[in-house]
């Protein structure tokens, strides 16, 4: 099922430069309009022949730590914030050239990246909009952990997160999305880290470009980073699901999940990409 409404791009181009969140390594990202109907292409710039990685559920290849899209051995990874903002601006049409593999870790949210599509100019295009309307249910269950997505007239997302760290605890919001509120409550809340997590990361390769400034970071006991909001972990997850069922393009649906992460939102997504495929032949 599709709802029809007009496809948008961005009005100008527009550079941002800064490092990885993982990686730490530079990057300068170019954001370019693009024709109708094109989608999300990212372009590694640094790479011979600058290969083209689509924004699609099917070039997913990992979700540790983060969303990692690859074609033919070009990858790019950690885009889940940028494709949050992509989602709640309504951005169709975009290519997005990197100069090394992940975008820009900014302040470790989506705002600065909505910030610069605003800056851009948002345009409509002369052409329908594709919005998927889910029209049965959808599940991914592990033990206690659990995302269900269902038909619903709107796009709403209703998230439970239980943690046992005594600052955490059992969060749970629930929003009804669109650009307004994702801009007031999801767009700034940034990435949580544990302090015993990083010695990991690093030895993993990664968290590299993390700071108290772009990640919230708790020690046993205390939080370490000043807060944008009391409950800024789970504001967040529902950014990372918003980023990665961004792969599906637009939706209609309602998500229900609970404990779960980018693994989960790649598993529901592939699958309802898949069913999408078997009823369009």
């Amino acid at each position: 099922m599709t709802e029809k409404y007009m496809q948008h791009t961005i009005a100008n181009e527009i550079s941002y430069s800064g490092i990885g969140l993982h990686s730490g390594k530079e990057v300068m990202m170019t954001m370019k309009p693009a024709d109708v109907n094109t989608g999300i292409v990212f372009v590694r710039t640094d790479l011979p022949g600058k290969p083209q990685i689509r924004a699609l559920a099917e070039n997913v290849s990992s979700t540790v730590k983060a969303t990692t899209l690859s074609v033919d051995g070009a990858e790019v990874f950690t885009v889940e914030h940028l494709m949050a903002a992509l989602a709640m601006m309504e951005i169709d049409n975009i290519v997005i050239e990197m100069s090394s593999p992940e975008p820009p870790v900014t302040d470790g949210s989506a705002k600065v990246f909505c910030e610069l599509l605003e800056q851009a100019g948002i345009v409509q295009q002369q052409e329908e909009r594709k919005i998927y309307s889910i029209d049965k249910e959808f599940s991914v269950y592990d033990g206690d952990r659990y995302i269900v997505v269902t038909p619903y007239d709107g796009y709403r997302i209703s998230f439970t997160s239980i943690n046992k760290h005594p600052l955490l605890g059992t969060q749970y919001f629930d929003i009804e999305l669109d650009t307004e509120s994702f801009k007031k409550e999801i767009m700034a809340a940034r990435t949580v880290a544990f302090t015993e997590e990083l010695e990991m990361l690093k030895k993993l390769g990664l968290g590299l470009g993390g700071s108290l400034e772009n990640v919230v970071v708790f020690d046993k006991e205390k939080i370490l980073s000043v807060p944008r909001f009391d409950d800024e972990l789970i504001r967040h997850k529902i950014l990372d699901v918003i980023g990665d069922l961004y792969l599906l393009g637009p939706i209609k649906a309602h998500v229900i999940a609970v404990k779960t992460g980018h693994a989960f939102n790649s598993g529901i997504a592939k699958q309802i990409q898949a069913y999408r495929t078997r009823e369009e032949q």
